[in-house]
């Protein structure tokens, strides 16, 4: 677990600048899972109230393509952002309410699952997303596309 005093270290060893919002984003990041950019906005205004909109997208991308972020967009939702990277971990998605959980590969080395014809590609990573309905959510089926319906 990365504690907020590493930020600036991380940034360093990814050959980044260290900047007020770009630390800030990682923060937000790393307290907020799996977070949509308008609450990853909302946590770093809380912080440097006059950072603009451009200004975290702007982080977000950078921290994305260093590998420190790793952006997610599961069918019928807008981007999500986490801190936990270079793993290639799955994720579960919630049909009803839309929350979205971490799960570790089922088997085997990255990108844990092998192709039938990999057509000559040379696979690094594998994303598969598991739909259900998360704990707190009632099996009733007419919640069970609401969520979908409203972001698909």
């Amino acid at each position: 677990m990365v504690t907020t005093s590493e930020f600036p270290e991380l940034l360093r060893g990814a050959a980044l600048r260290v900047t007020r919002p770009r630390v800030a984003v990682l923060r937000a990041v790393h307290a907020h899972p799996h977070a949509d950019t308008d609450t990853i906005i909302g946590a770093v205004r809380r912080e440097l109230p006059k950072t603009s909109h451009q200004a975290v997208y702007d982080s977000l991308r950078v921290l994305t393509t260093a590998g420190l972020v790793r952006r997610i967009q599961p069918s019928g939702s807008v981007a999500r952002y986490e801190s936990r990277t270079g793993d290639n971990h799955h994720h579960v998605v919630c049909r009803s309410c839309g929350a979205i959980a971490d799960v570790d590969c089922a088997v085997g080395e990255a990108p844990c699952l092998t192709a039938s014809d990999d057509r000559g590609f040379s696979i690094d990573e594998a994303e598969v997303v598991y739909w259900g309905l998360c704990p707190d959510c009632p099996p009733d089926p007419s919640t069970a596309s609401s969520w979908k319906e409203a972001h698909g």
